[in-house]
């Protein structure tokens, strides 16, 4: 996914924030809530894919609709990307539905959807485009990211598994600064050797049973990659670099699990419920077994 495509994301992510901020669950349909709700998003929407073509696909001439296979691409970082972005577009596009009080299961599947729907846009422009093409990789990682939020809606009606986000500077982005990022923030989107991707699991509410075990830490796996300094590990192998996987054990906070009355602190709670809190962590990987105090 290009920098463009993901500051789309992002401020998509946001506005959904925006509209989920002090929200409560009601069980009373609130046409009120709804209307502005469906009007601001879909003109969000409409206003963001259109920018997005105009700004990034424009330039580039447009053929018939093709496919373009990445899965050797980035040790599949991207993939997980795509995961985590449908997943938590779909987990805002929920809260913001049941703040109006739209039936339990039509918000959970409507909302899920609204993250799919977002990112297969992105797909078919893609598929369309000379210089890309439509990614199944890509798309299968979306499908699982939304299977993974209405299943456990479904199942538990709550979130007890949390795709994560962390990210850390490295020094592979000064090798290849335009293609992994001249700033911070490039590089947060652009260095997927910073990245790691994280599932975590609630333990308290997984078993069902009250034990010493406090009820917002979670134990969290981890996912990452070095080395990569172009997209697939010929490439970087030609000029030196050796890309290896990396897994991670660590522990991480539920915040949505954290008690409080405030309705500002359950919004807060609830935004930064997709960022992998700094912990201890055990890293496994080809070179062997390594130990952080603080891993992020």
């Amino acid at each position: 996914m290009s920098l463009l495509k993901k500051y789309i994301t992002l401020l998509f992510f946001l506005i959904m924030l925006c509209m989920q901020s002090y929200a409560q669950d009601t069980v009373t349909f609130k046409k009120q809530r709804f209307i502005p709700l469906v009007a601001v998003a879909g003109a969000a929407y409409i206003g963001g894919m259109a920018g997005l073509y105009q700004l990034w696909y424009q330039g580039y001439p447009s053929e018939h609709f093709h496919f373009f296979n990445d899965n050797d691409q980035w040790m599949q970082m991207d993939k997980s990307g795509h995961l985590f972005t449908c997943f938590q577009i779909g987990r805002y596009s929920i809260a913001a539905l049941k703040w109006t009080g739209t039936n339990r299961k039509k918000a959970i599947w409507y909302g899920a959807a609204t993250g799919l729907l977002f990112q297969t846009n992105i797909e078919i422009f893609d598929g369309f485009s000379s210089e890309w093409g439509f990614s199944v990789g890509d798309m299968t990682a979306n499908i699982l990211g939304s299977t993974l939020l209405v299943s456990q809606y479904l199942a538990w009606n709550e979130i007890r598994i949390i795709p994560k986000f962390s990210f850390h500077t490295t020094e592979y982005a000064t090798v290849h600064p335009e293609l992994l990022g001249n700033s911070f923030g490039q590089q947060l989107f652009k260095d997927y050797n910073g990245q790691t991707y994280w599932l975590s699991f609630n333990i308290r509410k997984l078993t069902q049973q009250k034990f010493f075990w406090p009820e917002w830490l979670c134990v969290s796996a981890g996912y990452s990659a070095e080395e990569m300094i172009r997209g697939t590990t010929a490439e970087s192998n030609a000029e030196g670099y050796y890309p290896y996987r990396q897994f991670y054990l660590s522990l991480d906070v539920d915040f949505q699990s954290i008690k409080t009355r405030s309705k500002f602190l359950k919004s807060v709670f609830y935004a930064v419920n997709m960022i992998k809190v700094p912990m201890p962590a055990v890293e496994f990987s080809e070179h062997g077994v390594k130990m952080y105090g603080i891993y992020f």
